[in-house]
């Protein structure tokens, strides 16, 4: 096992990476921003380094500052979290050939899963369903493009294949806007992830969004941990996630379950990792693979009691996975709503002081968030503050308790989007479950303040 690990992140999961290594025994060194000095977790750490300025292009995405960090605090292993540069192939690379190891898949995995159209055909030979579209990158000849398209059916989406973040997509409902879309989508691509390249997908009327947790160690040991519902979405962007998806027949859950489990072995995946679907009419659609711990990582170890992060820590270590597909168990029912430094409706950024923080507590209520009274919210970077949880016997029981915790949270000083989840959380369709990825947008035209 490490005796110290570098700590390449910032926020909520730097602070759960942190709880983890002091588990495990392991130290954690913390980097963090000018921004970032007055974090519980530099607060907190054993050893912190300042490795630049506010600006996250001078700091937490400046590989040569954290592999310096790295150096010289003689850290063995870098846990690089979510973001950044978490799925940045040649910064996993960097870092190995620099003599580190990085908590993460191998720098092949994150280059075929991270550029969605090889990883799209990576799926499709492991035998994983895939949403129909072009076989892989589009051609630039608008004749072809339109063949394509024809074949696949409108409407169509168009997106990057570096993307992400719910960033480079765009949706076409006729042949005449079409070549104009793709044009535009491969400029913003070039533009956003330095990669133009983009490829075409239907886009399906009415999906929710279905994830697979997978964790999987060097000796092609790999398990799926149960799955989560995604699809309360705005913008691309989650905003309540729950565990497991209402209404699913758990033999669907462990077919698709089983077939990512196999797609793991023979890609040789190493470490955490979540296959993304589409699931519509009883079907599964692949989207893409996150080759990292995911935001909503919570509510997947409530349900099973696994401990993701430390997981992940140890199969970088080298140790094999502590547990059999079979040892696997989901109990009860978990919800977790991001809480997010921003107008609850108009959704602009409310960076500033927090002048009074109390957040719930009582049987099953978890709170991951590196936020305190008096904390500053610094408006460098993404407005997420926290992260609420809850886990009850059944839906209902999670529902009822999230409820309570929701009303006993007060954040005072900036805006948050408490009150947008206070009504969420009794909105009666959603509280039936099964709502598709387009609810909360419809929801939100409906509830415009």
């Amino acid at each position: 096992m490490f005796k110290k690990i570098l700590v390449a992140n910032r926020g909520e999961i730097a602070l759960r990476i942190q709880r983890a290594c002091r588990e495990l025994g392991i130290k954690a060194v913390m980097v963090y921003s000018e921004a970032d000095k007055e974090a519980k977790y530099v607060k907190l750490a054993e050893e912190a380094v300042c490795i630049g300025p506010a600006a996250s292009s001078l700091s937490y995405l400046n590989m040569p500052a954290i592999i310096s960090a790295a150096e010289v605090t003689d850290a063995e292993a870098i846990h690089p979290g979510y973001g950044f540069l978490s799925e940045n192939a040649d910064f996993a690379e960097r870092v190995e050939k620099s003599g580190f190891q990085f908590i993460g898949p191998t720098p092949e995995s994150i280059r075929i899963m991270g550029d969605k159209v090889s990883a799209k055909q990576a799926m499709i030979r492991a035998g994983v369903p895939c949403v129909p579209g072009s076989e892989g990158e589009l051609p630039d000849d608008p004749v072809q493009i339109r063949r394509i398209a024809k074949s696949v059916g409108y409407p169509v989406i168009i997106k990057a294949a570096g993307g992400g973040g719910g960033r480079g997509m765009r949706v076409v409902h006729t042949e005449a806007a079409l070549v104009n879309a793709v044009q535009m989508t491969k400029a913003e691509a070039g533009a956003a992830f330095g990669n133009p390249a983009v490829y075409m997908e239907k886009f399906l009327q009415n999906p929710r969004h279905i994830e697979i947790q997978i964790l999987a160690d060097k000796f092609k040991n790999a398990v799926y941990l149960g799955e989560r519902d995604c699809s309360m979405q705005r913008r691309h962007q989650k905003v309540i996630e729950e565990a497991p998806a209402p209404g699913i027949a758990r033999k669907l859950i462990e077919k698709i379950g089983e077939r990512c489990v196999a797609a793991c072995k023979k890609i040789g995946y190493r470490g955490a990792g979540t296959f993304e679907f589409l699931f519509e009419n009883g079907e599964f659609y692949f989207i893409e693979m996150n080759t990292r711990v995911q935001v909503e990582h919570p509510v997947t170890e409530w349900v099973t009691g696994v401990d993701i992060v430390k997981t992940q820590i140890m199969v970088a270590a080298g140790e094999k996975l502590p547990f059999t597909q079979r040892q696997i168990q989901i109990r009860g029912h978990a919800i977790e709503c991001r809480i997010n430094a921003e107008d609850p409706f108009k959704f602009t950024p409310s960076p500033g002081r927090v002048t009074s923080w109390h957040m719930p507590g009582g049987p099953g209520v978890r709170v991951d968030s590196h936020v305190y009274n008096n904390y500053f919210v610094p408006p460098n970077y993404d407005s997420m503050i926290g992260k609420l949880i809850v886990h009850g016997d059944t839906r209902e029981q999670a529902l009822a308790r999230m409820q309570t915790a929701l009303n006993e949270t007060v954040i005072e000083g900036i805006n948050t989007n408490v009150p947008l989840h206070r009504e969420l959380m009794v909105d009666a369709k959603f509280m039936q479950g099964g709502t598709n990825i387009h609810y909360l947008e419809h929801w939100l035209s409906q509830h415009k303040r």
